[in-house]
């Protein structure tokens, strides 16, 4: 979801579902906007007609209709992220050579891919986003496939989430991370010890990555991600 004063005083970074299943009003964005310090991170998801109902392709009208949308967020929009679906595969890539190609510069975009093929040789993908500098969003779902579900709300989610492999290769200065835990907070911060080390070097390295963090149920996800910061 997006932003309201209570979450912009939890944390300095949301992730944008809400435009995945409708095009906002603009009024509406204006109005987080309004709620939040131009720093303030807000990874946009672009609509699902455009990634999921026409994969990419023919979807001109739904992007301009997003892209008029969110244009009051201005130096907020952080990232439009570029969410695929799981069959969304290699032999793909070219579509999204050529939608990315046609993007207009004044953003930044983030792709995130389920595909194993993907991360059996990440090469090709990573040449398409290197080419419109852009970046490969992973989405860390190893710890919680870890172990079998403990709970109802684990199990729902066990069923819908992606097994992908643990990627921590950064392609741009902003990467952007995904991470799941579990119901179990101290499982969830031993789960991602992994990811501090790789945050630090990227800090090092002069990057400015953002992490979000999950659990199955997110009740707790914003004291988890203070926790993390």
């Amino acid at each position: 979801s997006f932003p309201t004063r209570r979450s912009s005083d939890l944390c300095n970074a949301v992730e944008g579902n809400t435009t995945f299943y409708a095009v906002p009003a603009r009024a509406t964005v204006a109005s987080w906007a309004q709620q939040t310090d131009p720093d303030f991170r807000m990874v946009v998801k672009l609509p699902r007609t455009v990634t999921h109902e026409h994969r990419l392709a023919g979807a001109d009208e739904d992007m301009r209709a997003l892209l008029h949308a969110i244009e009051p967020l201005g130096p907020r929009a952080h990232a439009l992220w570029i969410q695929l679906p799981a069959s969304f595969a290699p032999t793909d890539l070219p579509v999204l050579a050529r939608f990315m190609r046609r993007l207009p510069s004044a953003y930044r975009y983030a792709v995130e891919v389920r595909h194993p093929g993907f991360f059996t040789d990440p090469r090709p993908l990573e040449e398409v986003l290197a080419a419109v500098n852009a970046e490969w969003i992973p989405f860390d779902t190893t710890v919680f496939f870890a172990e079998p579900p403990t709970s109802d709300v684990e199990r729902a989610t066990w069923t819908k989430k992606p097994r992908v492999p643990r990627r921590t290769h950064a392609l741009t200065d902003r990467p952007i991370v995904r991470y799941l835990g579990r119901d179990a907070n101290e499982r969830t911060v031993a789960g991602w010890a992994p990811w501090i080390d790789t945050v630090v070097d990227w800090l090092r390295e002069g990057r400015s990555p953002t992490m979000f963090i999950h659990t199955p149920d997110d009740a707790e996800a914003p004291m988890l991600a203070r926790q993390f910061h």
